[in-house]
């Protein structure tokens, strides 16, 4: 026997289940410390070494329990996220899958074309550049679609827009005078609120341009519009790098300052390509045209002031058009629709370029008021 206390009941173990808790590290912590002041961990007076041993490691197993389960909870979590963002993405992808489908079968050619007597209308509505909703290739297949439109009385281009790319403005030009020439259906201009500039270009290949009082005509001219940035670059100690073969190839380089030569040059492309304007209106309007020199100066009138200068034949509106060509305010859409998917990826570019006081048209040269 042993005179040590601490050995007496506990079949020949140096420490009781107190100094046996400290010294083992599944005890330690504080969640551990709670269940060392428990009595199942303590246990009671005269509990052998055993029934100590089997209390401590019962708890410790309640711990591993409640440690698996909150593992357990927080892969559930993640699962969950994980399981929200693949639906997003299985939502995207099914909505993409739809507007692609919808394009092909319901999308494409349009309607069946009527059988009674109609206004066929091909829209031009917003800038006119290559990737917007009125570009050229878009608007020439309205027209073709409706001059081939049997029942089609007359085609109107219904037109609310304030101009944009000049080679885009003279494809469209270019048809409606290829068509004109044809002379099989009257080709009618209906101006909304803004037909200007390349816009205005476009009227002017119709057989008549027709306004409201209100509208605004005209704006004949060119504009080229840039910054200068070499000064600002300076003062924040900037080096510009420029490489080019061909000494004139960075003349329009906003950081580099605009000589007298080049200056004068790019005047002349812009008065060479005002005189194209001049010369496209005088052939689509005649001598409707009044002798007033300001009409190509790039000025806007109103849709009755532009009565007054031959820019305009009619005011009236689209309604009054309709009654007055087939005898009720009707009229059938032949501008090709544009796919959902497509329409609101250039949506977002153009309200990303607005913001950014971006412009979308990949020209320098703008048919546009300003």
């Amino acid at each position: 026997m042993s005179d040590d206390p601490h050995r007496d009941g506990l079949g020949g173990h140096d420490r009781p289940a107190e100094s046996h808790s400290e010294a083992d590290r599944w005890t330690q912590g504080p969640d551990i410390s709670t269940y060392q002041s428990t009595p199942e961990m303590s246990g009671a007076a005269g509990d052998s070494a055993e029934t100590l041993r089997e209390r401590q490691r019962l708890a410790q197993i309640e711990m591993m329990d409640r440690w698996v389960g909150g593992v357990l909870t927080e892969q559930r979590r993640s699962r969950r996220w994980k399981l929200f963002f693949r639906l997003i993405i299985l939502f995207l992808m099914l909505s993409l899958i739809a507007a692609i489908v919808y394009s092909a079968f319901w999308a494409g050619s349009g309607d069946a074309a009527p059988t009674q007597r109609h206004l066929a209308v091909v829209e031009v509505k917003g800038v006119i550049a290559s990737d917007a909703p009125a570009n050229a290739e878009r608007i020439i297949k309205g027209l073709e679609r409706a001059w081939e439109a049997e029942n089609a009385s007359a085609i109107v281009l219904h037109i609310d827009s304030p101009g944009g790319s000049p080679v885009q403005s003279q494809r469209i030009y270019a048809e409606i005078m290829r068509l004109r020439e044809q002379g099989d259906k009257p080709i009618l201009a209906v101006i909304e609120d803004i037909g200007a500039s390349g816009a205005y270009y476009i009227a002017s290949a119709a057989d008549e341009i027709i306004a409201s009082p209100a509208s605004l005509v005209g704006s004949i001219g060119v504009i080229y519009a840039g910054f200068g940035f070499q000064d600002a670059i300076s003062q924040i100690g900037v080096e510009r790098r420029v490489l080019t073969a061909g000494e004139n190839k960075a003349f329009l380089d906003p950081f580099q300052p605009l000589d007298e030569g080049a200056e004068a040059f790019w005047q002349s492309v812009l008065t060479q390509t005002h005189q194209q304007f001049i010369n496209d209106v005088r052939a689509g309007r005649g001598n409707r045209l009044s002798d007033q020199p300001d009409i190509f100066s790039g000025l806007i009138w109103s849709g009755e002031q532009g009565l007054e200068l031959g820019l305009v034949d009619h005011l009236a509106s689209l309604e009054e058009v309709a009654r007055d060509q087939v005898g009720e305010a009707s009229w059938e859409d032949y501008t090709p629709r544009l796919d959902p998917f497509d329409r609101l990826t250039r949506r977002f570019t153009q309200m990303a370029a607005e913001t950014l006081g971006l412009t979308v048209s990949n020209s320098p040269l703008r048919y546009q008021a300003q």
